[in-house]
Parts: C-alpha cells; sequence; structure tokens
C-alpha cells in the first residue's frame, strides 16, 4: 500500500477530496415542463414584417419581392441562428433590420410573446408631407 510521505501533498490532496464531496449531493436544479418565451431586445430601428423565403437569398417581407444580404443572420425564437434554407416557405413573422444598400440583413423570428409587442413597420411612412398644425 502507498502512503503519502509529503505532508503538505497529502494536505492537498485532502482538502480537493473534500471540496469535490461537498458539490456531490447538492441536488440537480429540475427543469420544468412548460416554457415560458421571453421577450429579446431588438435595436430600436428594427421593423415588424412578415417573411417568406422562397429560394435563397430571395424572400419575400410583407407579400413584396426582397433578398437577405450576403452574410445576412436568421435568430429563430430561441435566438440561435437558423440557415435560410431550413425555412423555404413558410411564413414567419419576424423582426428586421435593412443594411445601407436597403437589402435585409438582420432576422429574428418572433415568438408568441414578442408578437404582442407593438412595433412600426415598413407599410409606416418615416416622413411627413403635411403641415404639422
Amino acid at each position: 500500500m502507498n502512503r503519502c510521505t509529503n505532508r503538505l501533498l497529502c494536505a492537498l490532496a485532502l482538502a480537493a477530496a473534500t471540496a469535490l464531496s461537498t458539490l456531490a449531493p447538492l441536488p440537480a436544479s429540475a427543469q420544468s415542463t412548460t416554457f415560458t418565451p421571453g421577450v429579446r431586445n431588438f435595436p430600436p430601428a428594427a421593423l415588424r414584417g412578415e417573411m417568406v423565403v422562397l429560394a435563397p437569398p430571395g424572400i419575400t417581407m410583407d407579400g413584396k419581392a426582397d433578398q437577405l444580404s450576403p452574410g445576412s443572420r436568421i435568430h429563430d425564437a430561441n435566438n440561435m441562428l437558423v440557415l435560410s434554407g431550413a425555412l423555404v416557405n413558410q411564413t414567419l413573422s419576424v423582426n428586421y433590420l435593412r443594411e445601407n444598400m436597403g437589402l435585409v440583413h438582420e432576422v429574428w423570428i418572433l415568438n408568441s410573446e414578442e408578437i404582442k409587442q407593438k412595433r412600426p413597420n415598413s407599410k409606416r411612412s418615416w416622413f411627413s408631407w403635411g403641415s404639422s398644425n
């Protein structure tokens, strides 16, 4: 039987074993079976729309032909990145941002809680052509 001849080494080994043994009896955190979707913080400039991916990078946004930009990112309802090819022919409620050239650059697929929030959409004009009176 081997014995620990170095007292400092033995003391460190005993301390490490004691520290690890205190973690063992901790109960695992329970996972709930019901999922309550959270609400993400979107950029103030993000618009709301309905997107359908036709043949990537071709999409329709609110029924009008549009296109995803090179390097565009699509986040699913769990905020994970998803490829546009996996979303072909699905009508999705989304928030989105456009790049400088007008192409759709970043898309967030909305969950049920986020859909309830009010958001400006692309149909609304940002300019006021009438008088302020």
